[in-house]
C-alpha cells in the first residue's frame, strides 16, 4: 500500500457499507487510487471500477466522472434502492476532490 496524499471515509447509513478511498498525488495527477472497507457486492464492484478509472487522470478529469459514468460501468441497471451503494464511493471522491 502506498501513502496516500488523500483519505476520506465514505458511509452509507442505511446499510451499513463503508469504505475509506485512498489517493496518491504527483503535483495534480492522481498517481494512484485505491480503497478499503466492507459491502455489498455493488458498491464493491463501483468502487473497484472507479479506482481503476482514477489512476492517471488530472484532478480536472476527475471532476468530470458523473453518476452516469458509474452507472456505465457497472453495465446494468441500477435500481433505485440500490444507487446510494453504487455510488458509495464516489460520493467520498466527490468530497476528497474538493481538498485538492
Amino acid at each position: 500500500m502506498f501513502e496516500p496524499d488523500v483519505r476520506v471515509p465514505a458511509k452509507n447509513a442505511s446499510c451499513g457499507d463503508s469504505f475509506i478511498l485512498y489517493l496518491k498525488l504527483d503535483g495534480t495527477t492522481i498517481q494512484q487510487a485505491t480503497f478499503s472497507g466492507v459491502g455489498c457486492c455493488i458498491s464493491q464492484a463501483a468502487a473497484s471500477m472507479l479506482t481503476d478509472k482514477l489512476k492517471g487522470l488530472s484532478v480536472e478529469e476527475a471532476k468530470t466522472i458523473t453518476e452516469e459514468t458509474i452507472y456505465s460501468m457497472l453495465g446494468v441497471e441500477v435500481t433505485a434502492g440500490r444507487q446510494k451503494c453504487a455510488l458509495l464511493l464516489f460520493r467520498g471522491l466527490e468530497e476528497a476532490l474538493k481538498s485538492i
